[in-house]
C-alpha cells in the first residue's frame, strides 16, 4: 500500500537522516571521519530502501539499479555544478560576487559529508519514497506539485530560512530534481544533481546552503548586491538567477520526460 511506504519507508529514511546529521555535528571539526560516517548512514539508507522494495513491496527496486549508475550520476554531478557555478559567474559579471583569494586546500573537505547526506538522504525521501507515492495513486503532475512544496517548505526549520527561499526552492529545486527521477525514472540523476550543488556553493564558492551556517570553502569572496540577486540570508537558491537557470533547466528535463512518455496518469485513468 502506498500508504505504508510512506510512513514505514518515509520514517526510517527520516530517522537515518536525524542520525546522519547527529553523525555530522558530533564530528564537528573531522571532516574525514565526519564523511566516512555519512557514507556509512547513506550505505544504510540505501540498503533499507532496497530491502523494503524487494521484501516488503515485492518488486525490482529500479530506480537504484546499478546499470547505468555511473553514467547518470556523473552526469548529474557534471550539470550540478556547472549550474551553480553558472550562477556565480553571472553575479561575478554584474560586480556582486567578488573573489578576493583562496584559503587553503584542506577548506574543501567540511562540505563533503553535508553535501552527501543531503544530496542522497534527501533523494530517497522525496523523490524516491514521497515522489512514487503520491504518483502511484494521483499521478505524475500531481506528485511534481506535492513533492516539490513538501520539499521546498520543509527547508524553512533551518536556521536563517525565509518563505521566498522555500517558494524558490520548491519551483527550481523542486521541479528539476522531480524532472530527473521522470526522465530516467530511476534516482542517480537527482543524487549527481543534489550533491553537485550543495557542495559547489559551499565548498568551492563559501557560499550559505539553503539558510544553513556556512562553513567557509576554498574561495574568499564578498558578496554585495541586490537581495533579488544574492538571496540574502537564505543564499543563492533564493535568487532570481539562480531560479531561471534551475527552473529553464528543469523544464527542459520536464520536456524530455514528456516526450518519453514517462508521465504516469492518475490511478483512475489507468487501463484497467
Amino acid at each position: 500500500m502506498p500508504l505504508a511506504r510512506l510512513v514505514v519507508l518515509g520514517g526510517a529514511i527520516f530517522l537515518l537522516l536525524a542520525k546522519s546529521n547527529e553523525f555530522m555535528a558530533g564530528l564537528s571539526g573531522r571532516p574525514l571521519a565526519a564523511a566516512a560516517a555519512v557514507v556509512g548512514m547513506a550505505a544504510a539508507g540505501v540498503a533499507v530502501y532496497v530491502g523494503f522494495g524487494r521484501l516488503v513491496e515485492r518488486r525490482r527496486v529500479d530506480e537504484l539499479s546499478l546499470a547505468g549508475m555511473g553514467r547518470e550520476l556523473g552526469l548529474g554531478l557534471a550539470v550540478g555544478a556547472g549550474l551553480y557555478a553558472g550562477c556565480v559567474l553571472i553575479l561575478m559579471v554584474l560586480g556582486i560576487y567578488r573573489i578576493e583569494g583562496l584559503n587553503p586546500w584542506v577548506f574543501l573537505l567540511p562540505a563533503v559529508a553535508m553535501a552527501l547526506s543531503s544530496g542522497i538522504f534527501e533523494e530517497l525521501l522525496f523523490r524516491g519514497v514521497l515522489f512514487r507515492t503520491v504518483e502511484d495513486v494521483f499521478g505524475s503532475w500531481v506528485s511534481l506539485a506535492v513533492s516539490s512544496l513538501v520539499f521546498g517548505f520543509v527547508h524553512l526549520i533551518n536556521p536563517a530560512a525565509t518563505v521566498m527561499g522555500a517558494v524558490f526552492i520548491s519551483i527550481e529545486a523542486g521541479l528539476l530534481l522531480a524532472a530527473a527521477y521522470m526522465v530516467t525514472r530511476r534516482l542517480w540523476l537527482g543524487i549527481g544533481f543534489h550533491i553537485a550543488w550543495n557542495y559547489t556553493q559551499s565548498g568551492i564558492f563559501s557560499g550559505i546552503v539553503s539558510g544553513n551556517d556556512s562553513d567557509p570553502g576554498l574561495i574568499r569572496a564578498s558578496i554585495d548586491g541586490p537581495l533579488a540577486l544574492t538571496g540574502g540570508s537564505f543564499g543563492l537558491e533564493s535568487s532570481l538567477v539562480a531560479f531561471l537557470l534551475c527552473t529553464a533547466t528543469g523544464l527542459i528535463l520536464l520536456a524530455i520526460a514528456i516526450r518519453r512518455g514517462h508521465v504516469v496518469p492518475p490511478v483512475w485513468r489507468r487501463p484497467a
